[in-house]
């Protein structure tokens, strides 16, 4: 079965809606029909947005300016970010909010006023983060689903599970990674409902397919959450970039053997949290003059310091001291969770939290628009490298980042709409010869296999030995799985571990290559 469409957008978090609900409302606008098609493998609010607790960052108080943003943005990326995209980010930031709030998204304002409520977080040099309770990434979601679902000419198809970029290879043509004619026609799509593979042609197509955390045993990241768009990308002669920058956030609820992670936000701390050891005691004195506050790569490091030196699995967060009815007010969920799962009274109790796996800051390279180096292929949102984070990303930097590039991919996608062409007699996808894998039992050992490597070898702190001992059994379950592929129909899970195998391989071929410690990435054998 084959559907065309004039733009096809690949996940239906920020990123992809927002560029879906641009496109959609400038053609509503200029009264032409458009078929913009968006497709997500579950349901269409199971997305990385819908679990970013913290908030979105942006310069919304006259005390507060974009330069101290900016600076702020290429401090915490070791001045590794590209200063021309964070000024770009910055001083878009709050014309994109706006749009947000005009679609109905809600932010909490102070009590009995009609000024936000502005959050402070690790990093930020003043308050500058918008927020919704503790589900700030959820009513974002909420809010621009309900506008989509508005809108005609956008159609959301869920439980479609996009397995293959279609580009020049298909048509029989030898592509090369740094071709300069490379184009993308769309892709080929698991309808996970009847386990066929459609075509869904498009002139233009984005890849906003969220993270990669469940490569790690413990990420906060759903379990959607597999590098499909960058493996797929990478698979089509894209370009990776910054892939050895994972940010782990350092305050996961330690709940063992739960996957994802609940998360403890980063706004925690700024309303107040204490970070302290098992017996009491406190520690990123030792570390950092800014404390509690310094941020998520040095008090991720800190913890992971702490509890390798007392061999314990975990540190604690206090709130103890914390104004309980406002922390209430501003953590709901997180006071709900906390008392619910683990029988804590954050009035008397500590939380116990571990750092996990939390964001990506490299991803599909892409320029100041979200171009790939593939014709018509654009990648918004975190599966996207954009130059913005650098070495570490700066907390609520990532849902800005998502809507401010969404905004510019839809600019240019109008732009060169009229370069854009499909052509003639695409192949359907071809699996003569495969059949059912009766043992799905292996992909579910290499998986656990693949999350064991790289929490062990890959992790925050790394060395040469430890990458490349991650390398060479990664070779091994590499191998194993492409035969497996090769003679099977698709299924999510094999292509979700496919997908996985390959951005790790990205992970640590960037890590091994990288000489420095910058960051989030940490080499025992880089320290001078």
């Amino acid at each position: 079965m084959s559907h065309q469409f004039d733009f096809l957008v690949i996940g239906s978090g920020i990123a992809g809606l927002s560029y879906a609900t641009k496109l959609a409302m400038h053609f509503d606008e200029l009264q032409q029909e458009v078929c913009i098609g968006v497709i997500t493998k579950v349901q269409a609010d199971e997305t990385n947005t819908k679990y970013a607790q913290g908030g979105i960052a942006a310069v919304w108080s006259e005390d507060d300016s974009f330069e101290k943003h900016i600076e702020d943005t290429m401090i915490a990326g070791d001045f590794l970010s590209d200063r021309h995209i964070v000024e770009i980010v910055v001083r878009e930031a709050p014309g994109r909010i706006q749009e947000l709030i005009n679609y109905g998204t809600r932010f909490d304002k102070e009590h009995g006023g009609t000024d936000y409520d502005l959050a402070k977080e690790g990093g930020h040099s003043d308050y500058r983060i918008l927020h919704f309770k503790d589900i700030t990434g959820a009513e974002i979601e909420r809010a621009l689903l309900e506008k989509a679902n508005s809108l005609k000419s956008i159609e959301i198809f869920t439980h479609f599970y996009a397995v293959e970029l279609i580009t020049r290879h298909q048509l029989g043509e030898t592509v090369h990674r740094y071709d300069t004619d490379n184009k993308c026609f769309g892709a080929y799509v698991l309808n996970t409902k009847n386990g066929e593979v459609e075509q869904f042609l498009a002139k233009t197509t984005l890849l906003a397919t969220g993270g990669i955390g469940n490569i790690y045993q413990n990420t906060t990241n759903p379990s959607i959450a597999t590098g499909d768009g960058i493996a797929m990308a990478y698979r089509a002669k894209g370009i990776g970039k910054d892939m050895e920058f994972i940010q782990f956030h350092p305050t996961a609820l330690y709940e063992p053997g739960k996957k994802p992670n609940f998360l403890i936000s980063e706004a925690v701390r700024g309303f107040g949290g204490i970070l302290r050891t098992k017996k009491g005691e406190t520690f990123m004195e030792n570390y950092d003059p800014r404390l509690s506050l310094a941020p998520r790569d040095i008090v991720a490091r800190a913890i992971d310091s702490e509890m390798k030196k007392a061999g314990d699995p975990h540190v604690y967060l206090d709130v103890t001291h914390c104004d309980y009815e406002r922390f209430i007010e501003h953590f709901p969920n997180i006071t709900a969770y906390c008392q619910d799962h683990l029988g804590l009274d954050i009035r008397k109790d500590y939380i116990p939290v571990v750092p996990a796996q939390h964001y990506l800051c490299g991803g599909v390279r892409v320029n100041e628009w979200g171009q790939t180096n593939i014709q018509f292929l654009y990648a918004v949102g975190e599966c996207s490298c954009t130059g913005l984070h650098g070495a570490n990303r700066l907390a609520s930097n990532s849902l800005l980042e998502a809507v401010v590039f969404g905004h510019r991919a839809y600019e240019k996608t109008v732009e060169l709409l009229g370069q854009a062409s499909l052509p003639e007699n695409i192949p359907a996808w071809n699996d003569a010869g495969t059949t059912h894998p009766e043992e799905l039992v292996l992909v579910t050992e290499m998986k656990k296999e693949l999350e064991s490597i790289m929490s062990n070898y890959v992790g925050i702190v790394r060395s040469n030995r430890r990458l490349k001992r991650a390398m060479d059994r990664l070779e091994l379950i590499y191998l194993e799985h492409e035969e497996l592929y090769r003679q099977s129909k698709v299924s999510v899970p094999i292509c979700e571990l496919r997908n996985m195998i390959e951005v790790a391989y990205l992970v640590i071929k960037m890590a091994m290559a990288r000489r420095e410690n910058r960051g989030l990435h940490f080499n025992l054998d880089n320290v001078k």
